[in-house]
C-alpha cells in the first residue's frame, strides 16, 4: 500500500507544491490504512445495507419524540456517512472502529472539537437505542473515547453594543427586529415561522413554538413593543410574515437572511462576532443577573434543564462585587 501512495504522490508532484504533497501523503495514509491491494480480477466488494431499516426506525422514532425536521435532518446525514463507511451489519461494528472513523473525520474535515463532539452524540444516540430495543448485545459507543471540548465565555451583548447596532441599522424593520430579539430571547428558528396575527399588543406577548413543538409565551418591552408596531404599520405588503424583506415581492425573511442583517449591522457598527442568537444569550444573561428568578430565566428561554440556561448565563462581574460586598461584608 506504501507503494502505491508513493506512486500517486509522484504522479501528482507536476501539480501540487512540497507541503500539497505531504499532506495528500496524510490523508491517503489515514484512508487506506489497514487495506490490502487485491487482483483486479478478485470479487466485488459486497456493500452491506443491513442497518438502513434499523436507521429508518430510529428516526421514525425521534420524529416522535418531537425532534425537528433539521435535527432529524442532521441525525441521518451523520449516521449514514458513518454506517456506508463501515460497511457492516450494526451487531459487528466495534469501539475501534468507530474511533478510527471519527479520528478521520477530524483530520480529513479540519472540524473544532465541539462538531466531533456533537458527531459522537449522534452515534451514542443511535446506538443506545439500538441496544435498548435490543437489536445489539452492546452499545460500542461505551468504548469510544469522549471528545474534550475546550469551554469558552460566550459573552453577551454590552448595552453599549447593543445601542451601537441600533445606531447603526439601515431601515426601521432592522431595529424592530433586533429590538424583537432581545426583549422575547426567542430563537432565529422561532422567529422566521411568526405571523403578524401572533402579536398581541394589549398584553404586550405572543405564543412562540419552540423545540419539540413545545409552545411559550414570551413578552415585549416597550422599546420592542413601540419599533414592532411602527414597522408594522409602515408595511404596504400583505404578506402574513412578522418580518419580511425590504424589495418586492416582500417574502418572509428567512434564518440566513436574520443573519444577514445581523453581521451586516455588526460591521457597520464594529461589533465583533454579531449574531442572532447572541441577542437570545444577552436577554437571558440580563434577566438573571438583574433579578429575574431562574426558573423564570428558564420558562422564558423554553428550556427544561437548569445546566441548558446556566450555559447561556455570564454573570456580571460588577454585580458580583456588589453582591460580594453586600454577603461577605467582613
Amino acid at each position: 500500500m506504501e507503494e502505491k501512495i508513493v506512486e500517486v504522490i509522484r504522479h501528482m508532484t507536476q501539480f501540487l507544491n512540497e507541503t500539497q504533497q505531504n499532506e495528500l501523503k496524510s490523508v491517503l495514509t489515514i484512508v487506506f490504512s489497514g487495506c490490502e491491494i487485491v487482483d483486479e480480477r478478485k470479487e466485488l466488494r459486497i456493500v452491506n445495507k443491513s442497518w438502513r431499516d434499523d436507521l429508518n426506525a430510529y428516526l421514525a422514532s425521534k420524529e416522535l419524540e418531537g425532534k425537528s425536521y433539521n435535527t432529524i435532518k442532521r441525525y441521518n446525514y451523520e449516521l449514514v456517512r458513518l454506517l456506508s463507511y463501515l460497511n457492516q451489519a450494526v451487531n459487528d461494528i466495534t469501539a475501534s472502529s468507530i474511533s478510527e472513523y471519527l479520528r478521520m473525520y477530524k483530520y480529513i474535515r479540519k472540524v473544532s472539537n465541539q462538531t466531533l463532539c456533537n458527531v459522537r452524540a449522534v452515534y451514542s444516540s443511535f446506538f443506545c437505542w439500538l441496544r435498548d430495543r435490543g437489536k445489539i448485545a452492546k452499545n460500542p459507543m461505551s468504548m469510544v473515547e469522549h471528545v474534550k471540548v475546550e469551554k469558552r465565555v460566550k459573552t453577551p451583548f454590552s448595552d453599549q453594543e447593543r445601542a451601537l447596532l441600533r445606531r447603526h441599522c439601515t431601515c426601521l424593520r432592522d431595529v424592530a427586529l433586533m429590538e424583537f430579539l432581545y426583549s422575547t430571547a426567542v430563537r432565529v428558528s422561532e422567529l422566521v415561522s411568526l405571523n403578524r396575527e401572533d402579536i398581541r399588543f394589549t398584553t404586550k406577548d405572543l405564543v412562540v413554538f419552540g423545540k419539540g413543538a413545545k409552545e411559550r409565551i414570551v413578552y415585549l418591552n416597550e422599546t420592542a413593543n413601540m419599533y414592532l408596531k411602527e414597522y408594522l404599520e409602515s408595511r404596504t405588503d400583505n404578506n402574513p410574515a412578522l418580518f419580511v424583506g425590504l424589495k418586492a415581492p416582500h417574502k418572509r425573511l428567512s434564518k440566513n437572511g436574520v443573519e444577514y442583517i445581523i453581521r451586516k449591522t455588526g460591521k457597520l457598527a464594529g461589533v465583533e462576532n454579531a449574531h442572532p442568537h447572541r441577542f437570545r444569550r444577552t436577554s437571558i444573561t440580563n434577566a438573571i443577573n438583574r433579578g429575574m428568578p431562574f426558573q423564570e430565566a428558564m420558562l422564558m428561554a423554553g428550556h427544561e434543564k437548569a445546566d441548558t440556561t446556566k450555559l447561556y448565563c455570564v454573570t456580571d462581574q460588577e454585580s458580583l462585587r456588589i453582591h460580594h460586598k453586600k454577603y461577605l461584608c467582613a
